[in-house]
């Protein structure tokens, strides 16, 4: 039994892994391990090294290994996909009905309790919505799993936001797309497109997307994260960079050992001037942190990262210069939903409606943005005083539209009859 509970740690190497870097010039530095020699690579990888070599990173070109963990470390990043996956998360996804002639009215749908309220048991709407918009932004692709209470039925009863790294999108002979999912618990299985939903990126190529982390954002945020590591290591040593001692005479042992014993206090915390002598100069070994401009190099690495999800710098803190989404926070608000939110919530309407009602074109789902593009009072009541008709213009809202945009309980025509007539409602999300 003493070989069967022999614990001893023993380094295990990859023959095949260095055998194949080793035959091929240029693998080793493709893959992102660094080359020792010529036809020579590194086989005690470190973790990140190691993810890097399963495909699950990039080595940026300062040394720092991006993966969506270390990008969540910087605040730009952060912010970023904590504004559009929250502002999503938010955003009610309202259940619509077609009207002959081209018209529409909300509707009242068992569905809108998954979409709104709670997806399945595990999540609330706001976290599943949280979590797929995330994965798509750290990942590439975002997916969910649609529940049924039975293989055979169409009706869908929740959704389930699942684990990029979790699935894997494959085709068969026919060029039909299925998705190959692992669990946290059970075997893995096998899911038809219709019972998936799946979030792309740019770059796309029909079964997967590229990580805008990894492949676009990759530099920027590998500075961020260098940036951040030199600062810390410069406050963490007082502040101080490298410094050489110079001079032209020769220096006694015993004034050499009170000049070791002078740096090394000043090492362990105190603070007392340093008296040099026998012509001693100190004499700079490594570049201040002004000279390195590392606060230039972080405010360019935050608009660097922002540009890349979109999102304008104003919103995650950085006020440096001055904002071109717009001056006031309703057109501020307006162009973030037009030119950022837009995009994303096309997709998860255009994707949720083929999965929901792939044969029936009677219902469909949209987002409702009029939270996010609402102005100040103000503005909003001289805007629905238009829309009744004020100075004879022609009306074109009604007044339980407006109350409706305000969260308010409707009220009898009759108890205000100024009020403008129209023949059908045309929604919350018109009225703002």
């Amino acid at each position: 039994m003493s070989h069967i509970l022999d614990l001893t740690a023993r380094r295990h190497e990859s023959r095949v892994l260095s055998r194949y870097l080793a035959d091929r010039p240029g693998a080793a530095e493709r893959v992102g391990v660094q080359a020792l020699g010529e036809n020579s690579v590194t086989t005690n990888l470190n973790y990140e090294e190691l993810v890097n070599v399963l495909g699950m990173s990039g080595m940026s070109s300062s040394g720092q290994a991006v993966t969506p963990d270390t990008a969540l470390r910087v605040s730009a990043v952060y912010g970023c996909v904590s504004r559009i996956a929250g502002a999503i998360s938010t955003l009610p996804l309202g259940i619509f009905e077609r009207l002959p002639g081209a018209d529409r009215q909300p509707a009242e749908h068992d569905y809108h309790w998954m979409l709104n309220e709670r997806a399945c048991d595990e999540f609330s709407s706001a976290d599943a919505w949280t979590f797929l918009v995330s994965a798509k932004l750290f990942y590439g692709d975002g997916f969910a799993e649609l529940l049924r209470p039975s293989v055979y039925s169409s009706r869908v009863i929740g959704w389930r936001p699942v684990h990029p790294l979790r699935v894997q999108p494959l085709k068969d002979s026919a060029g039909r797309k299925y998705y190959r999912v692992q669990p946290d618990v059970g075997p893995a299985y096998t899911l038809d497109p219709a019972d998936m939903v799946q979030l792309t990126s740019l770059g796309y190529d029909g079964l997967t997307s590229p990580s805008p982390i990894t492949y676009a954002a990759r530099e920027a945020i590998g500075n961020a994260l260098a940036a951040q590591q030199f600062s810390g290591k410069l406050f963490s040593e007082g502040a101080t960079f490298d410094y050489a001692l110079k001079t032209a005479a020769t220096l006694k042992q015993d004034q050499l050992d009170n000049l070791k014993a002078s740096l090394l206090a000043r090492t362990k915390g105190a603070r007392s001037p340093l008296i040099l002598t026998g012509g001693l100069e100190p004499a700079s070994l490594t570049i201040n942190p002004k000279d390195a401009e590392i606060l230039a190099t972080r405010l360019f690495s935050v608009e660097e990262i922002c540009r890349i999800f979109g999102v304008p710098p104003h919103l995650v803190g950085h006020t440096e210069k001055s904002s071109s989404w717009g001056t006031g926070m309703a057109e501020q608000g307006g162009n973030f939903v037009r030119y950022t939110l837009m995009s994303h919530l096309t997709q998860i309407a255009q994707e949720f409606n083929h999965r929901l009602w792939p044969t029936r074109q009677r219902y469909f789902v949209e987002h409702v943005t009029a939270a996010l593009e609402k102005g100040d009072t103000k503005s909003r009541f001289e805007a629905y005083r238009a829309g009744l008709g004020r100075a004879g213009e022609q009306p074109f809202l009604h007044v339980d539209e407006i109350r409706r945009a305000e969260n308010l309980p409707p009220r009898q025509l009759e108890a205000n009859p100024g009020a403008a007539k129209t023949t059908e409602p045309t929604g919350a999300s018109h009225a703002a």
